[in-house]
């Protein structure tokens, strides 16, 4: 199965094609953004199935991060990997990015907890922590930065996300520290394609995860009168 995985949740946008029945991926490429994802998206994607040797035709199924994450951006992947099945008539998932941070770890060794922890701005983190055999210890959430520490500072863990080398700073002195910080602002989008290859489409639809309300609010004083 040919895989489109893109994500444009957090600092980067990103595209990569994998084939299921080989090792390596096919094509990937990476964009360090904070803004911008609408216009990058596309000709990424492009770029990525023409590395590839590849033709939109021959994927078999888009994966798209879903948040926790930027509003804005989420907005921009998931309205992409809709309209692509849409046209294409192919399955669409959605992979949250805690998930995404945490598999390369857990992959490696879940002997030690791994921790994903975002950095949701004015001391605010979206967090999730996964143990042995892939088990959640804390499911996704929002949380202060102390509320954070009480859920995930129960021993040695490893750190990933945006988030991570706060969580670290301030790890209770009478705890295990952290056997690992990985602060990387947004994950390896190989395994956002591997862990959309296995997710299955009835249950993991492109819909978006939001942990806390959107920043933005109407604006009732200056609202125009409707006719």
């Amino acid at each position: 199965m040919r895989v489109l995985a893109i994500d444009t949740a957090l600092e980067a946008c990103s595209a990569a094609l994998i084939d299921t029945t080989v090792a390596e991926p096919l094509a990937a490429q990476t964009l360090d953004l904070d803004r911008g994802h609408a216009e990058a998206l596309i000709p990424l994607i492009e770029r990525v199935l023409k590395s590839a040797g590849a033709s939109f035709d021959s994927v078999d199924r888009i994966v798209t991060t879903v948040g926790p994450g930027s509003f804005t951006g989420l907005r921009v992947g998931i309205s992409a990997a809709r309209g692509f099945a849409l046209v294409s008539g192919k399955p669409a998932v959605g992979v949250t990015t805690l998930a995404a941070l945490i598999a390369p770890h857990i992959s490696e060794s879940d002997a030690v907890p791994v921790v994903a922890a975002l950095d949701a701005r004015h001391g605010n983190l979206y967090l999730q922590m996964v143990g042995a055999g892939g088990r959640t210890l804390v499911a996704p959430r929002a949380s202060s930065l102390r509320d954070a520490i009480r859920a995930v500072a129960l021993g040695p863990v490893r750190i990933v996300g945006s988030g991570a080398a706060m969580l670290a700073a301030h790890w209770p002195a009478n705890v295990a520290p952290p056997l690992a910080v990985d602060p990387r602002p947004a994950p390896d989008i190989i395994w956002v394609a591997r862990l959309g290859a296995v997710a299955d489409p009835a249950h993991a639809k492109p819909r978006p995860l939001y942990l806390r309300p959107v920043d933005a609010k109407p604006q009732d004083a200056s609202r125009l009168l409707r006719r």
